[in-house]
């Protein structure tokens, strides 16, 4: 893939450009879907959790528990929280995120598998994540770049602050000490709602899932810290566009290639496949409404029409 210019103009042009597009897509919903699970990816990275797209394809499709939940790993926060936290900040008022995420917590409800696997993360970081959504979602004084990245440094100063008060330790021969607080990397709770600043500046229309991507350590400078959100947006925006490029198209197939009836599910299953691919026959009976027998054909006649196998696994 080329690279993109860091410029802002260039950067905001191909955002334009994917939210135009978004608005009548006929490949939104699917974009979303996606969108939701790079974004949370790049999330868990940024936090220090790191996974890939498909280990979490594998986890909502039933085919594994929670990434790293099992693995021995002395890691700072769940990825079922992380998961929660990021679909969360990223559902809007838009109608078809609303339905995309619905159709997610049909597969995977994050609050009750956030719930199981991580309730004192909930604890732990869900003021924090609450803090900074007022704090960044709030009104802008301008509609610019600067003005998302000076906001990101004071929020980030609001939320540097230890969980807990130092702890005095006193030995048995009488000495004392204190032992310091534990902290918490918060950047990637800022992260989170990066799509959401980016709407409320007036930069974007709605919550694009991936334009999470910040710095580790976000510089003290506002000025290069636009910069790097400028160069992040101009890369995500174009790959947004390239990847919305590609469902379009496979869409546009679809009715050629299925030649079914307009009764059949069969079109609806292909685009469920679309968005998460290894889908579970549960999971196509419960996001279809019919029964396991009846999403076992549906799938078979899926494979057959159009020669994917489309890895249907047991689980969920």
């Amino acid at each position: 893939m080329r690279d993109f210019s860091s410029s802002a103009d260039h950067a905001l042009l191909l955002l334009g450009r994917l939210d135009g597009r978004l608005c009548n897509s006929p490949a939104t919903d699917i974009w979303l879907a996606r969108a939701r699970l790079k974004g949370a990816a790049t999330l868990a990275s940024f936090a220090g959790v790191p996974i890939s797209v498909a280990d979490l394809q594998n986890w909502i499709c039933g085919r594994t528990p929670p990434p790293r939940h099992s693995e021995g790993l002395n890691d700072p926060l769940s990825i079922a929280a992380l998961f929660h936290f990021a679909l969360s900040a990223t559902h809007g008022a838009d109608p078809i995120a609303r339905a995309t995420l619905n159709i997610s917590r049909t597969l995977l409800d994050d609050r009750k598998e956030a719930g199981l696997w991580a309730p004192e993360d909930l604890v732990r970081f869900g003021p924090a994540w609450r803090t900074a959504q007022m704090l960044l979602e709030a009104p802008y004084p301008a509609a610019t770049v600067q003005a998302i990245a000076q906001r990101l440094i004071d929020a980030r100063t609001s939320l540097d602050t230890p969980v807990s008060a130092a702890q005095l330790v006193t030995s048995a021969d009488g000495r004392q000490w204190r032992i310091e607080p534990r902290r918490f990397d918060m950047g990637w709770v800022l992260a989170c709602h990066l799509p959401g600043a980016l709407m409320a500046a007036g930069l974007s229309l709605r919550h694009l899932p991936s334009l999470v991507d910040l710095p580790r350590f976000l510089p003290d400078d506002p000025s290069l810290l636009a910069d790097r959100i400028v160069t992040m947006i101009a890369r995500q925006a174009g790959q947004g566009l390239i990847e919305l490029d590609r469902l379009e198209a496979t869409l546009a197939r679809l009715p050629e290639e299925l030649r079914v009836t307009r009764r059949s599910k069969a079109p609806l299953l292909a685009r469920l496949a679309l968005a998460y691919p290894g889908l579970s026959k549960m999971a196509v009976a419960r996001l279809l409404g019919i029964s396991h027998q009846g999403a076992t054909k549906l799938v078979a006649q899926m494979e057959r029409l159009t020669g994917t196998d489309f890895s249907i696994a047991g689980g969920r």
